[in-house]
C-alpha cells in the first residue's frame, strides 16, 4: 500500500507522490515567539515529526523539513513594550523556550529553522515580482505599506473555498490606501510608536514584514519554487495559508503540492489559548507527567482529530507508556538503551495504519498487541522469542517518537543516560543476589524486605525459571 495523505486543498485523501523521486520537501509554519509555548502550541510539531519519521524510515525518503520562526510581529512589539524590554530580547528568549520544549518532547530538529528577520532580501524580491505582475501595490501615501491585490488573482480563496465577496476585511494593516478592504499586507510601514530596530529599508519604504509574506519567501529560499508538503495548524488555513498560496502562485511559483493541517488541543471544548486562561505551559505539564508520556498523549490521537485535555489524560498516557516500557525492560534485561537497527520489517498492519493518512491509533493498537504477545512469551519462558518481539516494538515506537529505550528518554529518566542505568543495574543486581541468598537460607523475612525496598523505589522484580528480572515501573512525573 502506498502512503496516502489527506490534502486540505482538495479535501480528499490522495496518494503521496513526491516531486523528485526519493526526496521530500516539507514546510511547517512554526510559532510566533511572543510567549513561552503551551501544550496546544506544540501539537503541530509532534504531528509532523511522526510524518517525517515515517517518510524517512518507513519509505526511505530523504526529507528536508523547514520550520520557521516568526520573530517579529504586532504582538511581539506590543508585549515587549508592555514589559519594557527590547522586542528582540523577548522574542529570542521565547524562541529558546520553544526549542527546549520541542527537544524535551523528542521532536527531531528541523533541517532548517529560519527566522523571518533574517530573510528580508528574499521578501523584497517576492514583493518586486508581485508588483511587476500587477498583483501587489505600494500604498499611495508612501507610508511604506505594500498590499496584495486580492481582486487581481481570480483563484484567491481556492484553498479554503471562499468567495472574496464573503470574506471579512483584512485587519493586519491600516486600511489607508487599500484598493479593497480584503487586500492584505505584504509589508508594513514603520510607525512613530515602534522602535527603529523593528524596521528595514526597502524600495517601497521603511518597515517590517507582513506575516504571510515571510513564509512564502522562506519556503522558496530553502525548498525552491515547488515543494511537496506545506503543513500547520488548522487555524492557519485562513487567512495565513490562503494568503501564502495566493501570493506565491501569483508570483509565478507552483508552491505546495499537498496541504496538511493538524487539529487543536482543546479544554472544555475550546481551543487552548492564553486569552481563555486555560493554557498549560510545557514546563508545567512535564511536572505532572514525564515528557515521554506527554509525547505519547499528543501522538496517540489522529493528527486531524481534536484532543480534549482533561484531568487524567496524562495519567492514561503514563500507564500506556509504562506497559510498553515494562515489557521492553523484561524482554531486554541487559539493554539500557535500544534504537532501531533500520533493517526491521514493520508488521503489515502497522505499516498499513500509518500509510492510511498517518493512522496512529491503529499503529498503537499493533504495538500494544505485540506487547501482549511478548509478555505471554515471557510467561512461557521463551526469552529469545520475546526479545525478537521487543526489537519490533522498539522499531515501531521509535517511528512515533515514543520508544522508551531511546537515548532521548533514557537520558531524561536516568539523569545520566546509559551510564546511570548501568550503575543502577549493578546496585539492583546486588540486591537481587542478596535476596536470592536469603531465600536459599530460608530467611524469607529478609528476602521479602529486600523486595519491598526495591518496590518502594519503583523497581519491580519478577521471578522466572531463568532467574529474577527487574524493571523500572515508577512514573517520573513527580520529579
Amino acid at each position: 500500500m502506498s502512503l496516502r495523505l489527506f490534502d486540505s486543498a482538495t479535501r480528499e485523501i490522495r496518494d503521496f507522490v513526491p516531486i523528485t523521486p526519493g526526496r521530500v520537501g516539507i514546510y511547517i509554519c512554526g510559532l510566533t515567539t511572543q510567549a513561552p509555548p503551551h501544550i496546544g502550541h506544540v501539537r503541530f510539531a509532534v504531528a509532523f515529526d511522526v510524518l517525517r519519521r515515517w517518510l524517512t524510515r518507513g519509505h526511505g525518503f530523504d526529507v528536508t523539513l523547514v520550520r520557521n520562526v516568526t520573530d517579529i510581529d504586532d504582538k511581539i512589539l506590543r508585549k515587549s513594550d508592555e514589559a519594557g524590554e527590547d522586542w528582540f530580547a523577548l522574542s529570542y528568549r521565547n524562541e529558546r523556550l520553544t526549542s527546549e520544549a520541542l527537544e524535551l518532547l523528542g521532536v527531531l530538529p528541523a533541517t532548517y529553522e529560519p527566522r523571518a528577520t533574517g530573510h528580508v532580501p528574499e521578501m523584497i524580491e517576492l514583493m518586486r515580482l508581485l508588483i511587476e505582475k500587477g498583483h501587489a501595490y505600494p500604498a499611495p501615501d508612501e507610508s511604506g505599506d505594500v498590499y496584495f491585490d486580492v481582486r487581481s488573482w481570480p483563484a484567491y480563496g481556492e484553498l479554503t473555498r471562499q468567495r472574496v465577496d464573503d470574506m471579512a476585511a483584512a485587519e493586519d494593516a491600516d486600511p489607508r490606501g487599500k484598493h479593497d478592504p480584503r487586500d492584505f499586507a505584504l509589508w508594513k510601514g514603520t510607525k512613530p510608536t515602534e522602535p527603529a530596530s523593528a524596521s528595514w529599508p526597502t524600495p517601497y519604504g521603511i518597515g517590517r514584514p507582513g506575516w504571510h509574506l515571510e513564509c512564502s519567501a522562506m519556503a522558496r529560499k530553502y525548498l525552491g519554487d515547488h515543494f511537496d508538503i506545506h503543513g500547520g495548524g488548522v487555524d492557519l488555513r485562513f487567512p495565513h495559508h490562503e494568503n501564502e498560496q495566493a501570493q506565491s502562485r501569483a508570483a509565478g511559483l507552483d508552491f505546495a503540492n499537498y496541504w496538511l493541517h493538524n487539529a487543536w488541543v482543546t479544554m472544555g471544548g475550546e481551543k487552548m489559548s492564553k486569552s481563555l486562561g486555560n493554557s498549560l505551559l510545557i514546563g508545567e505539564v512535564t511536572k505532572q507527567a514525564r515528557p515521554l508520556a506527554v509525547r505519547y498523549y499528543l501522538t496517540a490521537a489522529h493528527y486531524r482529530s481534536m484532543i480534549e485535555f482533561h484531568e487524567g489524560a496524562l495519567a492514561e498516557a503514563e500507564a500506556a507508556v509504562d506497559r510498553i516500557e515494562g515489557f521492553l525492560r523484561r524482554a531486554l534485561p541487559k539493554v539500557t538503551t535500544a534504537e532501531p537497527s533500520g533493517e526491521e520489517e514493520f508488521p503489515a498492519e502497522f505499516a498499513a495504519a500509518l500509510d492510511d493518512d498517518l493512522g496512529v491509533s491503529g499503529a498503537l493498537a499493533v504495538i500494544h498487541d505485540h506487547v501482549r504477545k511478548g509478555n505471554i512469551l515471557l510467561e512461557e519462558d521463551e526469552p529469545q522469542a520475546a526479545a525478537d518481539v521487543a526489537r519490533l516494538v522498539v522499531a515501531m515506537t521509535d517511528i512515533l517518537g515514543v520508544n522508551p529505550l531511546s537515548a532521548t528518554w533514557v537520558a531524561e529518566a536516568g539523569g545520566g543516560g546509559a551510564a546511570a542505568l548501568d550503575a543502577l543495574d549493578a546496585l539492583v543486581q546486588a540486591q537481587i543476589a542478596a535476596r536470592a541468598a536469603a531465600r536459599a537460607a530460608r530467611d524469607f523475612a529478609t528476602a521479602d524486605a529486600i523486595r519491598d525496598q526495591l518496590s518502594a523505589a519503583g523497581i519491580q522484580v519478577e521471578d522466572t525459571s531463568s532467574g529474577a528480572r527487574w524493571s523500572l515501573v515508577k512514573s517520573g512525573g513527580d520529579n
